[in-house]
């Protein structure tokens, strides 16, 4: 076992899929000399040399054309988009193109490229620089988006993404990049579209997503010390493919439901999954699914309404317990 931080994870976790196979290559700004603006991809130049990891301009459009490109003659690229935010200037690519070619060509051509790119809230970059956008991606289909909450995570879903022969959207979360973990040694590889139940529960079922999943585990930790209120925590992990299998099975034990999702209210993914858990297991239900969000605001640059907009340990206390008691 080695203690990993989240942000080194991001650098073996691609290191891994690149030893394994030569037709891995990886790209975006600033990711080569610099070892990306994070530091997450430190000793990928120096290992790989400049054929396999290079540095492009400051052009998203460009960057997701070239991985484009790269996937349809029998490379699988892993490209950066630095910020998640930046989707917004080449949707067009990835939703119109790489996320439909494979269908509209009948199988013909596929894209075994990943997407990776920092997502989230908690570094006080702003309205422009802190969207966590996972919603939006799920919501084009031929897409797969993950999403993962520890190092090890990063590594093992990061490999099951470089082997899938579907685009995927992996979201790092910027907040996350400092946090540690041991990790075991060697190859990790890990399967998408498979939900983990981080913490064992019967009194409710908390379902959450990335940078949310220690809060709500703080949070499940915090009302059975304070509250005796025993809580189940399942980690999404993957948003598509959607692991309806296991969160329903949790919702079921508990009979009550809540995500938290560090996305605006309207559309989040938690309401797909209330939608999902409503429709599945209604009987099981005994009150109202919650679900914990972010309001429908863009998100502010000072700490302190950073902090009063994304869902914190205390709200989660507070609207699990204020539920429960109803």
């Amino acid at each position: 076992m080695t203690l990993l931080t989240y942000r080194s994870a991001v650098a073996r976790g691609i290191a891994q899929e690149m030893r394994r196979d030569p037709n891995v290559v990886f790209f975006g700004e600033d990711v080569a000399a610099a070892g990306g603006v994070f530091k997450t991809t430190v000793g990928l130049l120096e290992e790989f040399g400049p054929d396999r990891v290079r540095d492009t301009p400051i052009s998203e459009q460009a960057i997701l054309g070239a991985a484009m490109g790269a996937a349809m003659t029998g490379l699988r690229p892993i490209a950066e988009i630095m910020y998640s935010d930046f989707f917004a200037v080449c949707w067009d690519l990835v939703a119109n193109e790489i996320a439909k070619s494979r269908y509209m060509s009948d199988g013909q051509v596929s894209f075994p490229l990943v997407i990776q790119c920092g997502n989230g809230a908690g570094l006080r970059f702003g309205a422009q620089h802190s969207q966590s956008i996972e919603n939006w991606a799920m919501a084009i289909p031929g897409l797969k988006v993950v999403a993962p909450a520890t190092a090890a995570d990063v590594v093992g879903l990061m490999a099951a993404a470089v082997r899938d022969d579907d685009p995927v959207i992996f979201f790092n979360h910027k907040a996350l990049y400092a946090s540690k973990e041991e990790v075991p040694d060697g190859e990790i590889v890990d399967r998408l579209g498979r939900a983990v139940v981080r913490r064992e529960g019967g009194d409710a079922t908390v379902v959450a997503l990335a940078a949310m999943v220690p809060r709500a585990l703080a949070a499940a930790e915090r009302l059975s010390s304070e509250q005796g209120i025993e809580c189940a925590v399942v980690d999404v992990r993957s948003l598509v493919p959607l692991d309806t299998t296991t969160i329903l099975a949790e919702v079921a034990k508990t009979g009550r439901l809540f995500t938290v999702e560090e996305n605006p209210r309207l559309c989040g993914w938690g309401a797909e999954i209330v939608s999902i858990a409503t429709e599945e297991c209604w009987a099981s239900l005994t009150g109202a699914p919650v679900r914990i969000t972010t309001p429908h605001i863009p998100l502010p640059s000072a700490d302190s309404l950073e902090d009063l907009a994304i869902p914190s340990v205390d709200r989660i206390v507070d609207t699990v317990s204020t539920a429960l008691s109803r």
